[in-house]
């Protein structure tokens, strides 16, 4: 039985888990970092990313979700997510959990009232996915083991290194679960690699 956990410290937690649902495996809220253990898989929802690591270092998060990466279980960084991911920040001289080998540039596409949809091709996804952009960040750079899976107007907005799966957009506020369902399948491969 798979189990994917949602961070539920801020942002769309309840589409995230109406998503992995719809993808048919089970969906916890992970509010404490004990819950980390219980889960195969951890998406981290789109937010403010600064609130964001407010809350993870108040409620001492940090640690275990860096262990948890360490451990090979897949992370999903959507949005604010994708920040916390990230290796480097453009104008930060650190990262916050810093697992993925990509430059990203937060509020890159404007502000709220600059949010838009647009209708995107991401590799071994869909040829065209209804991405939802608010105050949306992008990857500038990308390290030679990262599989860039879309771009919108030549900047990276989805990409993958191993086990962690990171993109600029919400797909949780579209009725479209295929990059859930995707994260769903790297789940269940770095699964079977454990159990074997």
């Amino acid at each position: 039985m798979i189990r994917i956990g949602v961070l539920a410290l801020q942002g769309a937690v309840r589409e995230h888990m109406s998503s992995i649902e719809a993808c048919g495996v089970e969906a916890v809220a992970i509010k404490r970092k004990e819950e980390l253990q219980e889960v195969d898989g951890l998406i981290l929802p789109g937010g403010e990313s600064t609130a964001m690591r407010r809350l993870i270092d108040k409620y001492d998060f940090m640690d275990a979700l860096k262990e948890f990466a360490q451990e090979g279980k897949p992370m999903f960084g959507t949005c604010a997510g994708l920040i916390l991911l990230a290796k480097d920040l453009v104008g930060y001289n650190e990262s916050h959990i810093g697992v993925m080998d990509i430059k990203v540039e937060r509020n890159s596409f404007g502000r709220q009232v600059d949010s838009f949809e647009a209708d995107l091709a991401i590799k071994d996804v869909a040829e065209s996915f209804p991405a939802v952009f608010i105050r949306a960040p992008h990857i500038v750079e990308a390290g030679e083991n990262v599989e860039i899976l879309s771009k919108h107007n030549d900047r990276i907005v989805a990409a993958r290194e191993g086990q962690f799966l990171g993109c600029s957009f919400h797909p949780e506020l579209t009725d479209n679960h295929g990059l859930t369902a995707y994260f769903v399948e790297m789940v269940k491969e770095a699964k079977a690699k454990h159990l074997v």
